[in-house]
């Protein structure tokens, strides 16, 4: 099993679900444009399996964007009640209102802000990101499928991708709207659309660049990007929510 470099304690704390730090159903309208044969096979020598681990980013690993992106008066509504535990509003862990720190799914895409390395596994059919906090594990289609008319809401949503060169796009609705988009508590609705394009930036950096469309808590989509370094020593261990229920306990 790889080994890793210990964490800062304040670091542990921040990344376990305690951190001081769908659209409608049936309705596929903002589905991406796409050819009627988008190819599903993996290209040559640009694979993403591996375990990642995020790389820090001008504005940390709390939140997609540097400052807050323009909201809708809903989506200010809810960022205001907020009470998150990192950013320049933490409160303590005692009073927050993040539901991340009762043990809830983090979801899309909160889960990519968790200070634990992810796992990309391929299949024929789909790829698989197993994140190791709380084994949270999500699958992306890749066959050629298209969302359900009927998808049920979720905290990862429904997720469908295709290859564009080396480069797999990722498209996500089907969000229940139940956790914030970060952990400063910028909102996320169930009219949540995600598209993700993942490909290696080089041989050991991996970069997802998203677009967050959610007209009822954003007056326009908005774009931000996260990297990834590539650990091909670690092994993803197990991690579970409430094993942790004791960091509780500390507050900053």
């Amino acid at each position: 099993m790889g080994m890793r470099p210990e964490f800062p304690l304040a670091l542990l704390v921040a990344a376990l679900g305690f951190s001081p730090a769908s659209l409608a159903q049936g309705n596929n309208s903002k589905q991406p444009h796409r050819s009627s044969s988008p190819s599903t096979k993996t290209p040559a020598n640009h694979r993403i399996v591996g375990v990642w681990y995020a790389l820090d980013s001008d504005y940390d690993t709390a939140s997609f964007s540097k400052g807050d992106p323009p909201m809708t008066p809903w989506g200010r509504e809810q960022f205001n009640a907020a009470k998150p535990s990192q950013g320049p509003r933490g409160v303590k862990l005692s009073e927050t209102t993040d539901r991340v720190y009762k043990c809830s799914p983090p979801g899309m895409p909160y889960i990519y802000l968790q200070l634990f390395p992810v796992q990309i596994v391929e299949t024929p059919k789909e790829v698989i990101e197993f994140f190791e906090y709380d084994h949270t594990v999500r699958h992306i289609f890749t066959d050629g499928r298209n969302h359900p008319a009927d998808v049920t809401p979720s905290y990862n949503g429904h997720s469908i991708g295709h290859w564009e060169g080396d480069t797999l796009v990722v498209d996500t609705v089907g969000l229940n709207g139940k956790i914030w988009l970060d952990r400063v508590g910028h909102p996320d609705s169930d009219q949540m659309h995600i598209v993700e394009r993942i490909h290696r930036a080089d041989e050991k950096t991996l970069q997802v660049d998203f677009q967050f469309d959610d007209p009822k808590s954003y007056p326009k989509p908005w774009s931000a990007q996260m990297r990834f370094r590539l650990h091909p020593d670690w092994d993803i261990l197990e991690h579970v929510c409430e094993d942790n229920l004791a960091f509780e306990s500390f507050e900053k």
